[in-house]
């Protein structure tokens, strides 16, 4: 079989980062369109607890949205609810609140309705550490201290991520890039913005910065290596090159262990490798 696009029913159900995928993209045949809408179907109970606790973040949360979203199962759907408002509250992303809070609309009794207070707190909260980081910035600037610019850029990245400004997280992380002194800041840029390229579906992004860190071999440790094919492979599954996110995955060895649960699982580098494989791979290739 041919690694290139591959037209495949089983494949175009996966998501590159569980929780979107080809699901967003637009498609002409409307038997195509009701597969990728159908909802999960099971006939056991997914353990949804031991699940969610592969990941952590927002992929966990957004994975307990999907479930959510997508499971025929009344039970299922309300405990990936509760989980993801338990988890959100962890935080400080009041607009995820929101919208789950919409998701649950009062199914889950007065304990999981709208909380304005704790909105209004963390809202002022991350104001008030919008001021401060803004200071501190302009006070490096205005010392020309690389590493300290650097810094204050990076948490300005962390403190747009956490609160779900995404395009504005990813921006600051780039502008890092300017203040890099190292070979190890390098790589962390590139780690930092590939993962928020990779919950905004800017794959194109993600082999960049995939590409950039590889050339700076000598910062690369066995986990950062694994992680970088983790997010190669999900690029290539994007962009439904099966085969090319196959040889990505598998390439992944036992290093990554957990360390990438912000991301992907180890079990999902298997299922993902495993599928890519089976889609991709001929007969020779796939006893090799």
């Amino acid at each position: 079989m041919n690694g290139g696009d591959i037209s495949n029913p089983q494949m175009e159900e996966m998501c590159a980062n569980g929780i979107g995928g080809v699901e967003d993209a637009p498609s002409s045949s409307t038997s195509t369109t009701l597969r990728k809408n159908r909802p999960i179907i099971s006939g056991e109970q997914l353990d949804i607890e031991a699940y969610a606790g592969l990941y952590s973040g927002r992929t966990k949360i957004t994975r307990l949205i999907f479930i959510s979203d997508h499971c025929d199962n009344t039970a299922m759907q309300m405990e990936a609810s509760r989980m993801a408002y338990d988890e959100i509250k962890r935080g400080e992303n009041t607009q995820l609140f929101r919208e789950v809070v919409q998701k649950i609309d009062g199914r889950l009794g007065p304990d999981y309705s709208m909380d304005a207070a704790w909105c209004t707190t963390v809202d002022r909260k991350a104001e008030q550490r919008k001021d401060k980081l803004e200071s501190e910035l302009n006070a490096y600037r205005t010392n020309l201290i690389k590493e300290s610019i650097r810094m204050g850029y990076n948490d300005f990245g962390d403190f747009y991520y956490a609160h779900g400004a995404l395009g504005d997280a990813f921006k600051s992380y780039v502008r890092t890039r300017d203040y890099c002194t190292t070979s190890k800041h390098i790589v962390q840029m590139c780690l930092s913005a590939i993962l928020v390229s990779i919950e905004m579906g800017q794959f194109t992004h993600v082999t960049s910065y995939v590409n950039k860190a590889e050339q700076t071999p000598e910062a690369l440790d066995p986990p950062t290596t694994a992680k970088l094919r983790c997010a190669a492979g999900l690029a290539h599954l994007e962009a439904k090159k099966y085969k090319l996110a196959a040889r990505k995955f598998l390439e992944v060895g036992p290093e990554l262990g957990n360390s990438y649960s912000e991301v992907i699982a180890p079990q999902d580098v298997a299922t993902y490798g495993g599928l890519c494989a089976l889609a991709s791979f001929d007969r020779t290739e796939l006893k090799a």
